[in-house]
């Protein structure tokens, strides 16, 4: 594992910084916006995300790892990494992109044809968000027990089914969707990946109100949905090991991410409530200062594996595990300095309630890309050598399942 800046990442780092203070306001670390809640909030904050991608096109930032034949800059991840650090520390929007950039690109990358990795440019200068169609209401930790029925007409296949918990699909152009075209066979094994375009008739959008007040996620209806043959990734029927690649990004993307709060910020609350004697507190802040520590250093040993062109994998698993537990604990302790304010909701609250919701947005993080009882199975059998979870339907055709209902 690689330890802070060598000389040639150290200057990276010095022109990355002089380019946005060039082009971007600062952020105060002292500081966090309301979550967007309302619709208008919403579609304001994914233009934003749509402006500030094509400054970082036009700027010759955008896809830093990307390789230059499709557009990218051909750096590096621990560029990537380092651009990111720098960028936190800006007043910028980049979450409507997470799914398009940190999900879909590597994937198309690896196992979509040049006619898909097309998309990428598009995807790349900010004029197209994509979304993940993976998740339903019987297939969330069981992921491979996916309903959402494929059905081959001729050129086109037919989509029925339903999909739940799709990040931004209210403001997606474009959306990755795993459905099954072979329901006799096991279920990991009938399994295809799709690319569908979310103006297609047929498709219906909910979004889904959750308890902080946002509508991020979102419940997709496919209505005799019709794709293109030329739109499936991949083989038929092989769809479950190019969804791997697209998960463990995924898991990588979560856990290196930024948390919606600084330390600075829990010793700025503490003062407030003058509570900084407190030996309860002060023992909170420096776990949750460990903690942030040590999620730093995980964050250099992923740079380090990617910059040896490795998957994330195990490391990705980590890493995102440790995230959501961070973010649980140290949000816990927020709402503990408050004590009794910690109750109170909107205007009633501090700063508009942003520790509440953001200790109520931990569910996300701990549900999202895999809960923490599915990451500590990745972690038990892949990097401990336990032994597999028992499943009595892993070798059963799909039909004959419990969780089917065709």
């Amino acid at each position: 594992m690689d330890i802070g800046d060598s000389v040639e990442e150290a200057a990276f780092r010095a022109e990355a910084r002089a380019w946005l203070e060039q082009n971007a306001p600062h952020r105060d670390p002292t500081k966090r916006h309301k979550q967007s809640s309302t619709d208008t909030e919403q579609d304001e904050h994914a233009q934003a995300c749509r402006d500030w991608q094509r400054v970082l096109y036009d700027g010759g930032w955008a896809g830093l790892t990307w390789p230059q034949r499709f557009g990218g800059r051909g750096g590096t991840p621990w560029q990537a990494a380092i651009f990111g650090e720098e960028q936190s520390k800006f007043d910028v929007a980049t979450g409507a992109f997470a799914v398009a950039h940190g999900m879909v690109a590597p994937t198309l990358m690896m196992h979509g044809t040049d006619e898909q990795r097309g998309y990428l440019d598009a995807m790349l200068r900010g004029d197209e968000v994509w979304c993940q169609l993976f998740s339903e209401p019987e297939a969330g930790s069981d992921l491979a027990n996916i309903g959402a029925r494929a059905v081959l007409d001729g050129g086109e296949w037919i989509i029925n089914g339903q999909k739940v918990w799709t990040s931004g699909a209210q403001h997606s152009e474009f959306a990755i969707l795993l459905a099954r075209t072979d329901p006799d066979a096991p279920k990991h094994a009938g399994i295809t990946y799709f690319i569908l375009d979310m103006n297609t008739p047929g498709i219906e959008v909910r979004p889904l109100r959750q308890i902080t007040g946002v509508a991020h996620f979102n419940e997709v209806f496919l209505t005799d949905v019709r794709i293109p043959v030329a739109n499936v990734v991949g083989e038929v029927n092989a769809g479950w090991k190019i969804a791997h690649t697209t998960l463990s990004n995924e898991r990588a993307l979560i856990g290196g991410g930024n948390t919606a709060w600084s330390i600075q910020e829990l010793i700025e609350l503490a003062r407030h409530y003058g509570r900084t004697d407190d030996p309860v507190v002060r023992q909170g802040i420096a776990k949750a200062h460990s903690r942030a520590a040590v999620l730093q250093y995980m964050g250099y040993r992923l740079r380090t594996s990617m910059s040896r062109g490795e998957m994330p994998g195990v490391v990705a698993s980590t890493m995102k595990l440790f995230y959501a537990r961070h973010w649980a604990q140290t949000t816990g302790l927020a709402l503990t300095i408050q004590g009794a304010d910690g109750a109170l909701w909107g205007d009633s609250a501090l700063d508009d309630g942003l520790w509440q919701q953001t200790f109520l947005g931990q569910y996300a993080v701990r549900l999202g890309g895999g809960t923490d009882e599915i990451q500590g199975n990745v972690i038990g059998e892949r990097a401990l050598g336990l032994p597999r979870e028992p499943a009595a339907d892993r070798d059963l055709p799909w039909r004959e399942t419990r969780g089917s209902t065709r």
